[in-house]
């Protein structure tokens, strides 16, 4: 099929083959079909001909933080596709993943040294759990081999990282008895400058203690709850596990795929806290959004043990690990990102969110508006059932914006590029999305779209 396909055909064609994440099959509802992007603009074809534009509020599940398009991360693929596109890395390695490598753990907290590279964010997590659990073993202590984290968490969708989602919220409750049995805490409360509860902490601190024996690892999302429902809490929580790890042996994974790279306001958001994780995952921006890639960071400590081990290698190798093009991208990614003044911009989209979003706090059906960094969230008192979704969709598309609305939430994570005007434009498109999706849902819950959607 090598002619040019319209777009009434594409469509058609899609909703024949294409199975779209968390949607049936075949979809109930056409997608937009893409033609192009440039800065922050998704450029939409339309059936039977034209096109019009969207600005991107959603930073394609938060990846292109450069925006689209964007002439140094288009030259660093060029560049290195006249080298080579792929090598395997079992026995090999090369130059775009060395010095990405060493330059993660330049940026990343101390005492990360070793870097494993994958080619999802699930996966690093599925890495990053392996790497605990032979650790333990490697040791003497094969016993240590379950988890804990606290609810309202997401991971993933593979094994591992499915079992640390939330098991009632989420829905991986489908998969209830086939997953690794693991520990639960309560939720952390709500709110980044909140004070830290002390009965939380405790609560915290016991249910590691209990549990001590038989865990592996503790993993969670530092300071932000992402696709488990946005939820931001303080800092000190992350302090208490890290001090409640340290007091019972216990190995503390922090999962910073979304959070990573300046989305909170910190290069990491355990910064927020001063604390460093044993094993830290990282994915989504590494590249801006160019390609798959995922890295999970341990210290020495894990790498040794491992490597002293009755299986003396980390059992675990992607076909497309390392993947020169990718790493290539990510590390002029990374420059783009640390040679400018990326706090600033950062302050400056969190600065137009809270004054563009502070009016859905007056409107009918929302429950809470919160932001953090480049974080804006609108959360409504009700889950949109699927129709009132694409209602809440067709309404923020109508205000030229793309967003993607899921369960309660009707969120934005722009690109870092996009100017005063569209950051105006998107929170907009936010209160018309909330007004009209808590308007189709009548005040009537229904099952929403899962977490990750």
């Amino acid at each position: 099929m090598s002619e040019t396909l319209g777009p009434d055909l594409l469509l058609a064609l899609d909703r024949q083959h294409v199975w779209h994440p968390y949607s049936p099959m075949p979809g109930q509802a056409a997608p937009l079909l893409v033609h192009s992007a440039a800065g922050v603009r998704l450029r939409i074809a339309e059936p039977g001909g034209g096109t019009h534009e969207l600005v991107d509020g959603m930073s394609s599940w938060w990846s292109a933080i450069h925006g689209y398009n964007h002439p140094v991360l288009n030259e660093a693929a060029r560049a290195q596709l006249d080298r080579m596109s792929h090598v395997m890395f079992g026995g090999l390695t090369h130059e775009p993943a060395v010095r990405l490598a060493a330059r993660l753990v330049e940026i990343t907290p101390e005492p990360l040294r070793h870097v494993f590279f994958s080619d999802s964010g699930s996966v690093s997590v599925e890495v990053a759990i392996k790497m605990c659990l032979q650790y333990w073993r490697s040791v003497g202590r094969p016993l240590k081999r379950r988890l804990l984290t606290w609810r309202g968490g997401y991971h993933g969708d593979t094994w591992q990282p499915m079992s640390v989602c939330d098991p009632d919220g989420g829905m991986h409750a489908l998969w209830s008895g086939a997953l690794p049995q693991q520990v639960f805490a309560q939720a952390p409360p709500s709110g980044f400058d909140a004070a830290p509860d002390p009965a939380y902490t405790a609560h915290l601190r016991e249910t590691i203690a209990a549990h001590a024996h038989e865990l592996a690892a503790v993993i969670v999302e530092p300071v932000v709850q992402n696709a488990g429902g946005m939820r931001f809490h303080a800092p000190a929580y992350l302090t208490a596990l890290r001090e409640a790890c340290d007091e019972h042996g216990v190995l503390l994974i922090l999962d910073e795929i979304a959070t990573g790279f300046g989305r909170t306001g910190a290069l990491f958001a355990t910064e927020h806290a001063g604390v460093s994780p044993d094993v830290l995952c990282v994915g989504k921006a590494l590249t801006g959004g160019y390609l798959s890639m995922a890295a999970t960071l341990c210290t020495t400590r894990i790498a040794e043990g491992i490597s002293r081990g009755d299986v003396p290698v980390l059992a675990h190798g992607p076909t497309f690990m390392a993947n020169p093009l990718a790493a290539a991208i990510a590390d002029a990614s990374l420059n783009l990102l640390l040679d400018q003044d990326w706090q600033r911009e950062i302050r400056r989209i969190e600065t137009r969110l809270r004054e563009g979003l502070a009016p859905a706090a007056g409107l009918p059906g929302v429950r809470d508006v919160r932001v953090l960094g480049a974080i804006g969230v609108v959360q409504l008192e009700h889950r949109l059932d699927p129709v009132a979704m694409a209602t809440a969709t067709r309404a923020a598309a109508r205000e030229g914006v793309w967003l993607r609305p899921f369960g309660d939430l009707v969120y934005t994570m722009p690109p870092y590029i996009t100017p005063d005007a569209d950051v105006a434009r998107i929170c907009a498109a936010v209160l018309a999305a909330a007004t009209a999706g808590s308007a189709a849902d009548a005040g009537s819950p229904g099952a929403g779209p899962p977490p990750g959607a």
